[in-house]
């Protein structure tokens, strides 16, 4: 007899809306956790959505990509609201000025970059001369001591990065090549005032995100967030444990790095670059890593999203150095073993399994026994033929059915730029004119038999491919996306009676 599957909480039709903070409007650079977030959350409830879906929250280094941080726990501090931090007295208000020269239609990290971490570390420096009773976020040492885990290293790496001009933690000297090795010698006060620092830009993170995400579930507003599978190598994870990944005990260069076997879409793979995870090492610990991981980021969000969930089945081994990823082998991941200790830790965590991709038997099988529900792309269904799984008729209830992510060009912009034959399928299946792109897609997502619905914002704006987020594989120029206050009100007054109405006629209100 089958064992019954870990995990069963997606039990009821609901729908949200894609969209990560740094988009959202505002008067400083960048969207973030102030006046612009509980705007957004105020949209979602009038039109009866209940899921607002973000991409990781963590700290980004080169290339701006929030797939790409600098610890696996801490927070962005780019999201930190600055008019809050003036109004708590830590940044006088003529101060702000520098930022209302930055761009206003997207995001320039550049500028951002030179403007606001001087204002942050003027912030951190009057924080420590406010007396305990006004702190503005709670009890600063109750959290300090909370998030010890990983916050006392991560600060310590962030400040050390910053000491050696932006260099990779392998490059720096010996004496500070690990986290024990710099909690022994590294004694520069300069240094040590900075990593305090570190930790006071994440207290203020945490405190507004807090406050967020309150509002959002006062208004029945679920936040789902995304966990990476992999950390990057100059983070402060690798930097800290080096013993649960495949790097070099003594260098920490790596051995081992992630990706992907070519495909249909690509002749030499993809070679992602990320450390691999030691699974024995970490199946010795109970999985400790990954657990304090996930309790975080329950901490930040409701439902969260496991990226490149084939990975925690088996996952595609490339040697360090290799030109590509041909190279690479598969490799056994922890399995369902992995899961079960998960399931005994957060038993009534709620999960989304990224299962996209040429996914064999086995990452099905493993699926099914944890009970996650999948995901499924409408931009990956059509081209092709009636076995599709991502065509509509073949969506189960527990499944994630998105018209497209992140990754993909917005739903518009895509449907210019294929040949007719994939059109004239769309429209065939449909039943559509295809002059409404966007909106067919959004009422084909709302309609299907999965249970949840995420749509971006740029579909539901009808916007182009200028309002892409992310091209995968191109370095620079990507996450830059931002809409304006007055993008949202439009999309309000003309399509809120709209959303509405759909969302009673498919069961999501």
């Amino acid at each position: 007899m089958t064992a019954a599957p870990l995990y069963h909480w997606l039990t009821r039709r609901s729908h949200g809306v894609l969209l990560h903070p740094t988009s959202l409007p505002g008067d400083f650079g960048v969207g973030g956790f102030g006046k612009e977030s509980f705007d957004f959350i105020d949209f979602l409830a009038e039109v009866r959505m209940h899921c607002w879906q973000v991409c990781p929250l963590g700290p980004t280094g080169y290339g701006d990509s929030p797939y790409q941080c600098l610890s696996s726990f801490a927070g962005n501090p780019y999201l930190i609201d600055p008019l809050d931090l003036s109004e708590h007295g830590l940044i006088p208000s003529e101060d702000l000025g520098p930022l209302l020269f930055l761009a206003w239609n997207h995001v320039d990290y550049g500028s951002l970059y030179e403007v606001n971490w001087p204002l942050l570390f003027q912030a951190c420096e009057a924080f420590r001369d406010l007396p305990t009773d006004k702190h503005p976020y709670g009890d600063y040492k109750r959290f300090l001591k909370k998030n010890a885990f990983w916050l006392d290293a991560y600060s310590l790496f962030h400040a050390l990065k910053q000491h050696h001009g932006g260099e990779p933690w392998t490059s720096w000297p010996a004496s500070c090549r690990t986290y024990e090795q710099a909690r022994q010698n590294v004694s520069d006060p300069d240094i040590l005032a900075r990593a305090e620092d570190h930790r006071i830009l994440q207290y203020f993170f945490h405190g507004q995100w807090k406050r967020v995400r309150r509002y959002a579930s006062e208004n029945g507003i679920r936040i789902i967030g995304d966990v990476p599978i992999y950390a990057s190598h100059d983070s402060a994870d690798v930097w800290s444990h080096p013993e649960i990944f495949q790097v070099d005990p003594a260098s920490g260069e790596l051995l081992n790095v992630a990706g992907v076997p070519p495909d249909y879409f690509s002749e030499t793979g993809q070679l992602w670059g990320n450390p691999l995870y030691n699974w024995d090492e970490l199946k010795k610990t109970g999985y400790k890593w990954w657990l304090e991981r996930l309790r975080k980021n329950f901490e930040l969000y409701d439902i969260v999203r496991l990226d490149h969930f084939r990975g925690f089945h088996d996952y595609w081994s490339v040697p360090a150095g290799a030109e590509d990823a041909r190279e690479g082998q598969w490799h056994a991941g922890p399995g369902l073993d992995f899961f079960k200790k998960v399931r005994k830790a957060f038993p009534d965590g709620c999960l989304i399994a990224e299962d996209l991709g040429d996914l064999s038997d086995g990452v099905f099988e493993l699926r099914d026994n944890t009970g996650l529900p999948g995901m499924a792309i409408l931009q990956f269904a059509f081209g092709g033929d009636g076995d599709n799984l991502y065509l509509p008729h073949h969506h189960t209830r527990n499944l994630v059915v998105y018209p497209g992510t992140h990754d993909n060009d917005t739903t518009r912009g895509w449907y210019e730029k294929l040949d007719e034959s994939a059109r004239d399928h769309i429209r065939r299946y449909l039943r559509v004119s295809g002059d409404e792109i966007a909106w067919d897609f959004i009422r084909a997502a709302l309609r299907s038999p999965a249970r949840l619905a995420i749509i971006p914002l740029q579909d539901l704006m009808n916007l182009g491919s200028e309002a892409r987020m992310n091209v995968p594989g191109r370095a620079e120029g990507n996450w830059q996306w931002r809409f304006q206050y007055k993008d949202l009100e439009k999309l309000k007054n003309k399509s809120g009676d709209y959303l509405r109405e759909l969302a009673e006629l498919n069961a999501r209100g």
